[in-house]
């Protein structure tokens, strides 16, 4: 379907092909008729998929027809991260061109007064993360009650982070009467949960299986010991040329230490976490899309954060303990149809760890091994037991849902 055939205003349609938008993807295809009719929507499509577009062209197609005389906000659209918060303000300010439609970007880690200025001067649409978004309902002249579009963008992943209670206390400021959508790459029992309380009869629009991977991302699997993890990586980046590398680890301090490790064998990397400011954050990105980073090392802070197109190849340094969160570290290639390649580095201990991945991808995984590179398997450490396993990974998930709430984007 073209995006010419869809009933969006003149100025749209000439921004859209400005920016080569030609064909509507799936689940721009089902979810812009369904929210131009007025309907709650609750949509699940894995990433890389369109789904900002598939929200921002209709609120922005209505806010047009309204023809509204004055800055108020009118669509809020919450988001789990700073980046993500980001992106989605870049998308809709190339959208609105010349709409004459107010754009606000608020996120923590930076300061609150140019945002409070902007908001003063008159939005139409805020675009945030829940924790600033409170903090300026009560210190800004921001208010909600023209609001007519919400919007929860990531919202499985905005409940990963603990923003719960910080949801709640934002619809408190809420209209009742508004459209709602929820965008989600996953759908589970807890979304299904919340969508009760935040929508009134959605529809929904399901584009892929759950958790499905993107069909042009090929997924390998190398077995090798854990302290050789960094000399392989080293050896890959460098003898196959591989450049702008995602990276995925576990920890902020692996990040900063392989990212060290991997400047020393010439390959010039930067660590991406939560406790890097702001600045220091949009510039490690900037350097990595440039090309100036070769190799960016990032937390799962990352996985949905990261916009680039043409990113050809991630890698997992460490499989994460959460098995759905393999699906959106390796969702950031293989995007608009491009091809990709995700590599998993997995020591023999955290075979159990790639079990659970293939249980939520529904899909065998071959282990391999890279010659030069076989594991020692008079050194395999002994596989501790399933209840030390699940120990592991809530004590882990504890210490960050703590870290996280304590730390509010």
């Amino acid at each position: 379907m073209k995006f010419s055939s869809l009933s969006l205003n003149t100025i749209l349609q000439i921004n859209l092909k400005q920016l080569h938008y030609c064909d509507a993807t799936p689940i721009q295809q089902q979810a812009i008729p369904l929210i131009q009719s007025g309907v709650d929507v609750m949509a699940r499509a894995q990433t890389g998929t369109g789904k900002t577009a598939a929200f921002a062209l209709p609120i922005l197609n209505k806010l047009i027809s309204a023809r509204f005389c004055e800055h108020k906000a009118r669509a809020l659209v919450l988001a789990p991260t700073r980046e993500l918060v980001q992106q989605i303000y870049q998308n809709f300010n190339l959208f609105a061109q010349d709409t004459g439609i107010a754009i606000c970007a608020a996120f923590g880690g930076v300061s609150i007064k140019p945002q409070i200025a902007m908001i003063s001067k008159g939005v139409d649409v805020v675009i945030a993360t829940p924790g600033r978004l409170l903090d300026l309902l009560a210190n800004s002249p921001l208010s909600l009650d023209s609001l007519s579009f919400l919007v929860f963008d990531e919202a499985d992943r905005m409940l990963d982070l603990g923003f719960k209670d910080e949801i709640t206390r934002v619809m408190a400021h809420v209209p009742e009467y508004r459209q709602t959508l929820l965008f989600s790459a996953t759908f589970d029992d807890s979304i299904y949960k919340l969508s009760k309380t935040l929508l009134h009869s959605p529809k929904i629009v399901t584009i892929d299986d759950k958790n499905e991977v993107a069909t042009g991302v090929q997924q390998l699997v190398y077995c090798v010991d854990a302290d050789r993890k960094r000399e392989l990586l080293s050896y890959l980046i460098g003898s196959k040329n591989w450049q702008q590398v995602l990276i995925f680890t576990r920890t902020k301090l692996t990040a900063d230490d392989l990212a060290k490790e991997l400047g020393k064998d010439g390959i010039k990397a930067q660590s991406f976490h939560g406790d890097k400011s702001q600045g220091k954050r949009e510039q490690v990105l900037a350097d990595f899309k440039s090309g100036k980073t070769r190799a960016l090392v990032a937390t799962d802070v990352a996985a949905r954060g990261i916009d680039i197109v043409d990113l050809a190849y991630v890698v997992n340094y460490e499989l994460p303990y959460v098995a759905e969160d393999y699906v959106h570290r390796i969702g950031r290639t293989g995007r608009a149809g491009k091809q990709g390649l995700a590599l998993s580095l997995m020591a023999p201990s955290e075979e159990w760890l790639l079990t659970a991945v293939e249980k939520v991808i529904e899909k065998r995984l071959l282990q391999q091994w890279l010659p030069g590179y076989e594991p020692d398997l008079t050194k395999i450490e002994t596989v501790k037991k399933n209840t030390s396993k699940k120990k592991m990974r809530n004590q882990a998930l504890q210490k960050s849902n703590s870290k996280n709430r304590r730390k509010r984007r």
